[in-house]
């Protein structure tokens, strides 16, 4: 039982990866992008959901099913560092501000963005 609390404990310490991802159509000029306080696990979800066909963005899903998986990219593009305050725990606003400053850079670069709901 020790070693259940221990690794709950170790697992409660540790810090995933945040900041932002894109997920792009190599199709047309369309991308969805989106903040998160846990880059790898929301990835990973957005993929699976993709896979599965249960997406919430329905024109994001739509094309993922005409087009297929080969035709998107999925990468990072900003990561956030963590506060050197250990008490900060909510980094909503930073992200937020985040994914704003990227939607900016993408419309200057001609992108299109899935729209949120169809």
């Amino acid at each position: 039982m020790d070693r259940k609390k221990e690794l709950k404990q170790q697992y409660k310490l540790m810090k995933p990866q945040m900041g932002i991802f894109i997920i792009r159509s190599k199709a047309n000029n369309k991308c969805y992008i989106q903040a998160t306080q846990d880059l790898r696990g929301v990835m990973n979800g957005a993929l699976a959901r993709l896979g599965g066909g249960f997406h919430p963005n329905r024109e994001l899903q739509k094309e993922w099913n005409e087009f297929g998986a080969n035709s998107f990219t999925l990468e990072i593009l900003e990561t956030l560092e963590y506060d050197k305050d250990e008490a900060k725990n909510d980094y909503t606003e930073e992200l937020a501000v985040l994914q704003m400053l990227w939607e900016e850079k993408l419309v200057k670069e001609n992108m299109e963005f899935y729209k949120k709901r169809l």
